[in-house]
């Protein structure tokens, strides 16, 4: 009896440190038709090299790049982790402008009558995420594309439109 036990629990503890081994030699497996995949909360889109830079150089992360349900407005987010150092992006003197070069275009934040530009130009605090939104009339820029972003100094290639 004691024997079986012991014979159990190796088998046991061989298949759990095998199934280990194998899901950290190989990627994740992509998800199956009909089951639904948790929702991802922000998806790099470049390497941690060029995050590094972009968190050192301009105090700034997690930038997304969102296609409104519409398709007339790109959205472009991003959050502060040192608001002086992103203190350009938020900087009202400098005109934002998204690029696609698969589409050929040049997107800018329209100018509202009555509310003024389409994007937060307040002072930063650390830990905040801030937009701005992109006139996208023509639906040029489509999701999956390619996009940069600049303000300014301030570039950051390469972003995928989600």
């Amino acid at each position: 009896m004691l024997f079986a036990t012991m014979l159990a629990g190796s088998i046991a503890a061989s298949t759990v440190f095998a199934q280990s081994a194998q899901t950290q030699s190989q990627p994740a497996s992509p998800v199956k038709a009909g089951t639904k995949a948790a929702p991802a909360r922000y998806v790099r889109n470049f390497s941690q090299r060029a995050e590094m830079y972009y968190q050192g150089a301009w105090g700034v992360d997690e930038f997304k790049v969102k296609y409104t349900e519409s398709g007339e407005i790109v959205r472009f987010s991003y959050r502060v982790l040192d608001p002086a150092k992103a203190a350009a992006l938020n900087d009202k003197r400098l005109e934002p402008a998204l690029y696609d070069e698969r589409a050929g275009v040049k997107l800018v934040v329209p100018q509202m009558e009555k509310v003024g530009q389409l994007r937060q130009t307040s002072t930063a605090v650390a830990g905040r995420s801030y937009w701005m939104a992109f006139s996208n009339s023509g639906r040029r820029v489509r999701p999956g594309d390619r996009v940069s972003v600049e303000i300014g100094q301030f570039r950051a290639i390469n972003l995928v439109v989600e």
